[in-house]
C-alpha cells in the first residue's frame, strides 16, 4: 500500500492518489504538522496511533503533534507555532468548524495549505478535507432505530455540539428522516457539546419523565458509550436484545469498544467511522499539497468520491460502514485491527 501511494505521488494522471490527480511542480520536501482534536476520545486516541504509523509508509517528515483539547483557542495558538517551526503543511480536525476562519486566512497567506479530518471548515480556504458522509450517519441510525421500534416509541438522541458541522449534519438527517419516514416516533433532542457527562444527565432526566424510552441514538460513541452504559446499568436496562426491557441503541465511530458492546448485546449498532483512513489520507493530501498535487471532483482508487462541497472546496468522502451483530466481526472493520 505504501509503494502504491507513492508511486500515486509521483505519478501523473489519474495514479495521483484519485482518478483526477495531476502532478505540480512543487519539490515536495518540508515538514507537514498535525494537531490533534482532542484526548478524551476513544475514537481521536485510535486516530492518533495511526497517525506515526502512516507517515512512515508515506516517507513524511512529521512535526511533533500538538494537541488542541477540543479548545478552539489552542488550535490557533498550535496552528501559529508549528507555522512558527517551518510546517509547510498542517493537518487538523477543528471541533468548533465556525471560528477557524481567521487561522485558515493566515495560513493561506502564508502558502501553508491546511487538510482538515473529520470536520469541514464554515468558512476558509482547504486543501482538502477528509471526511465520511456524516448525513448519512443520521441517516442510518434513523432508519436503524426506525425499523426496530417497528415505527413507533420514544427515542432520545445525544447531538454532538451544533457549532460542529458534523453535529448539525447528524442531527439535521436524524430528525429529517424520521420525519419523513417514522412520524410516529417521538425524538427528544439533547445537546451535550461532545461531552458525555451531558449526555448522561440528559438520559437520567429522560428517562425518569419518560420510563418508555426504547432508542438512543449517540452520535459519538468515544465520548458517550460507558456514561450511557452506567446510566442503563444503574436502572437495570442493561439488558439483552430479546428482553422486552431492552433500548435499542445506535452509535457513530466504531472503536473496539463499541464492537465489544454489540457483542455483548448491550447496544445494537453502530457506524464505523474509518480513524485509520482518516489518518491516512489527512497525510497523504497534506504530503501532495506540498508537492503541488491537485484534485478535481470524482471516484477515487481508494472507494471514496471527491465532491466539490461549495466555493471550490474539495472533499473526500470515505466509506463509513453500519456495524450489527451480523457483522462485528470482520477483520476488514479498523475497530477490529487497532492494537494488533
Amino acid at each position: 500500500m505504501a509503494a502504491a501511494l507513492a508511486a500515486g505521488l509521483t505519478a501523473c494522471g489519474d495514479d495521483a492518489g484519485t482518478g483526477t490527480g495531476s502532478t505540480g511542480s512543487g519539490s515536495g520536501s518540508g515538514q507537514i504538522g498535525i494537531d490533534l482534536p482532542r484526548a478524551d476520545s476513544d475514537f481521536w486516541n485510535s486516530y492518533a496511533k495511526y497517525v506515526p504509523q502512516f507517515a512512515t509508509e508515506l516517507g513524511i517528515n512529521l512535526m511533533t503533534p500538538t494537541n488542541s483539547q477540543n479548545d478552539v483557542a489552542k488550535l490557533v495558538a498550535n496552528a501559529q507555532a508549528l507555522q512558527s517551526q517551518g510546517a509547510k503543511a498542517i493537518v487538523m480536525a477543528p471541533q468548533d468548524t465556525g471560528a477557524i476562519a481567521t487561522t485558515l486566512s493566515t495560513l493561506e497567506s502564508k502558502k501553508i495549505p491546511v487538510v482538515t479530518v473529520d470536520t469541514r471548515p464554515d468558512k476558509g480556504k482547504v486543501f482538502m478535507v477528509v471526511r465520511a458522509d456524516n448525513r448519512a450517519y443520521g441517516q442510518k441510525a434513523c432508519e436503524f432505530l426506525g425499523e426496530k421500534l417497528g415505527g413507533k416509541g420514544k427515542v432520545i438522541e445525544f447531538q454532538g455540539s451544533l457549532s460542529s458541522i458534523n453535529g448539525r449534519d447528524r442531527s439535521e438527517a436524524f430528525i429529517e428522516c424520521m420525519k419523513s419516514k417514522y412520524p410516529g416516533i417521538t425524538v427528544f433532542e439533547e445537546p451535550t457539546e461532545w461531552e458525555g457527562t451531558k449526555a448522561a444527565a440528559a438520559l437520567q432526566t429522560r428517562l425518569a419523565q419518560h420510563p418508555d424510552i426504547k432508542g438512543v441514538y449517540m452520535q459519538a460513541g468515544g465520548v458517550f458509550l460507558a456514561p450511557t452504559l452506567q446510566v442503563l446499568k444503574s436502572k437495570n436496562l442493561l439488558v439483552p436484545p430479546e428482553d422486552p426491557k431492552h433500548i435499542f441503541i445506535v452509535s457513530n465511530d466504531g472503536i473496539p469498544q463499541e464492537f465489544e458492546a454489540i457483542r455483548k448485546g448491550e447496544i445494537d449498532a453502530t457506524v464505523s467511522q474509518p480513524a485509520d483512513l482518516y489518518a491516512k489520507y489527512a497525510l497523504f493530501y497534506a504530503k501532495a499539497a506540498v508537492e503541488g498535487k491537485t484534485f478535481q471532483p470524482g471516484p477515487t482508487d481508494h472507494g471514496s468520491n471527491i465532491i466539490d462541497v461549495g466555493n471550490g472546496t474539495l472533499e473526500d468522502q470515505l466509506p463509513a460502514p453500519l456495524v450489527t451483530k451480523e457483522n462485528v466481526d470482520d477483520q476488514a472493520l479498523w475497530g477490529n485491527q487497532i492494537g494488533k
